[in-house]
């Protein structure tokens, strides 16, 4: 189906209460464009490694609505102009100019997963659902992933160094913390080289769905893995669920800026001589998360680093 997309110059300031009016007069959904940086509640709220960089805020924000063939176009955006009119009077909407384009309708939760392809970690294979099993013997594991709306396909950076890391760390029979679990997929993984039970915890709901999916994909036990959710910083009821020195293995793929804060609840999650592996860290906060590591009573076993990205793996002494 076809779409005609219209979209309204006008200011950040005036972005929202635009946004509400315009629902008001029946559409239902808007889309924003604009260059002001994440709160840092917005930026905890992400489920993704790394935040894009942005150009500067100038102060302009695009809000575009989307009409089908179907709907009586001429009497919306008659609306939508005395909406801005109105507006106009009481504060700053930029131009308020509206320009128009035409658009496919397209599948936007599925259409990426053109680019999520195959690719091996060492003796690692990470595979999509969608796709075959590799030909090549010689893969300690095969792991199937369908990320679903949640992060964690192995791609990049990031989890590479922390799937690297719990290759290296991981024993037999371990109890796995994963803090951030997104898809599953640093759990799942756990699970397939030796790790006798893992409990992961992510702030998103839908992760809950998508890690329990991928479990059940990668033919692993429901009673393997247990998972909440809620923010372990501060939710003193899950670090109770979680469960107190009972941890050989944490691992946080997760924004420096969240591992920070977190670390100090971590040493009462591992046992004596736990490993800590810490991922997700650009280059410039590495010695920030060192310190914390250090203040907190964790020796520092090594760093590892990928392109920008910073992993630290530390034991509880």
């Amino acid at each position: 189906m076809k779409w005609n997309k219209y979209t309204i110059k006008t200011t950040t300031q005036a972005e929202d209460i635009l946004s509400a009016a315009l629902a008001e007069i029946g559409i239902c959904g808007v889309q924003i464009e604009d260059n002001v940086p994440l709160s840092e509640e917005e930026r905890k709220k992400l489920y993704i490694d790394f935040l894009p960089e942005l150009p500067p805020d100038e102060g302009i924000a695009y809000v575009s609505f989307f009409l089908d063939s179907e709907q009586e176009q001429g009497e919306i955006l008659a609306a939508v102009e005395q909406t801005l009119k109105e507006l106009s009077g009481g504060m700053d909407i930029g131009e308020g100019t509206i320009t128009s384009d035409e658009t496919e309708d397209t599948d936007w939760i599925n259409n990426w997963k053109q680019y999520f392809k195959s690719f091996a970690i060492d003796d690692i294979y990470i595979k999509p659902t969608w796709e075959e099993a590799p030909v090549r013997e010689g893969y300690s594991c095969v792991i199937e992933i369908d990320p679903g709306t949640s992060f964690g396909t192995g791609k990049h950076e990031t989890t590479q160094l922390a799937i690297r890391q719990i290759r290296k760390y991981v024993k037999k029979g371990d109890r796995v913390l994963d803090v951030g679990c997104g898809s599953g997929i640093l759990s799942i993984i756990s699970l397939k080289l030796g790790a006798g039970h893992v409990v992961g915890t992510d702030v998103d709901g839908e992760c809950m769905i998508s890690t329990r999916e991928n479990m059940e994909v990668n033919h692993l036990p429901r009673e393997a893995g247990t998972f909440y959710q809620g923010n372990l910083i501060d939710d003193t009821g899950l670090q109770q669920k979680v469960g107190t020195n009972c941890y050989d293995l944490v691992v946080a793929n997760i924004l420096a800026d969240v591992i920070i804060p977190m670390t100090p609840v971590i040493p009462d999650r591992l046992k004596a001589g736990g490993i800590y592996i810490t991922s997700g860290i650009i280059d410039f906060k590495e010695e920030a998360v060192k310190e914390v590591l250090v203040r907190e009573g964790f020796e520092i076993l090594e760093v590892c680093r990928q392109g920008e990205w910073v992993s630290v793996t530390a034991r509880k002494q």
